[in-house]
């Protein structure tokens, strides 16, 4: 599934060939995705310029002045910028024309992605009670700290909660718990103010880098597949089970947390003697 740096290139790799720009057409080839897609997208939306793309949490927002299509890639959408006039394929489901002649597809195999719409002053439930962005001031290991009191819950689900931080997905929860010597299974309240003060830098440094790299993909936005990938940076722990430490050449574990794998390294990141009277 796309994480937020990827989220992150889709929107800036679509933004200048379609913002300021009128729509056309709305064209619903597959009205069912992971949810049916609203009808209002094709009355209200035809006519409107596009005043700005932006992403909250994994999200696409396509701003109108009646409103904002909400777009979430899933586990294997895409968006790409076309001429008008390309046949769309056995997976291209939705398509947006602009009186420029472009075309923005969302091509979708497995139909977990969403198109959606939120009125104007009427957020969508999903967008709703969503935690800070990593990358704004608002994100800050005292908030970090506020949230995890009282709480048992280990710290890797913690950093994943889209309630505490959005965006932060599978791949770079574990590489940032990595970069801050944090064992994944340790209970959130047994996080020291230090080690909070750096798991949130190891995320914001490790989120904007990958974004960074990220910028040369976006020519596969226009007439390619619109997938940037995870981009090529070398991970230090997930998907390494198995294979030594960069740092300390010790071999790596893999667990499961929440149902989801999580590989680690059990010299550098060392699950703490609990602390009795933790969270207060």
């Amino acid at each position: 599934m796309p994480e937020l740096p990827e989220v992150e290139t889709t929107c800036r790799g679509i933004e200048p060939h379609i913002k300021g720009i009128v729509v056309r057409s709305i064209t619903v080839r597959q009205p069912q995705l992971r949810w049916l897609i609203p009808d209002q997208i094709s009355s209200s939306v035809p006519g409107q310029r596009l005043l700005e793309v932006q992403r909250r949490a994994k999200y696409i927002l396509l701003k109108f002045s009646r409103g904002d299509i909400i777009i979430h890639l899933g586990m294997s959408g895409s968006l790409r910028v076309l001429s008008t006039g390309q046949l769309p394929a056995k997976h291209d489901h939705f398509d947006i024309s602009f009186c420029n002649g472009v075309v923005l597809r969302l091509t979708d195999p497995r139909r977990f992605g969403a198109v959606l719409w939120q009125g104007v002053d009427q957020p969508h439930k999903l967008l709703q009670n969503l935690g800070p962005e990593p990358l704004t001031e608002t994100f800050t290991a005292k908030t970090f700290i506020t949230a995890a009191k009282g709480r048992k819950v280990s710290v890797k689900q913690f950093v994943m909660d889209n309630k505490v931080v959005v965006g932060v997905g599978n791949i770079y929860a574990a590489e940032a718990l990595f970069a801050a010597a944090i064992h994944p299974q340790t209970p959130v309240n047994q996080v020291s103010a230090d080690k909070f003060n750096k798991l949130v830098a190891a995320i914001k440094f490790i989120l904007a880098q990958a974004i960074e790299r990220g910028g040369t993909t976006l020519k596969d936005f226009v007439g390619g597949d619109g997938k940037p990938g995870y981009f090529a940076q070398e991970l230090q722990v997930y998907g390494r089970k198995g294979e030594s430490c960069n740092a300390c050449l010790k071999p790596l574990k893999e667990i499961r947390l929440g149902q989801r794998s999580t590989v680690y390294c059990p010299n550098c990141q060392r699950l703490p003697r609990i602390r009795k009277n933790s969270g207060k």
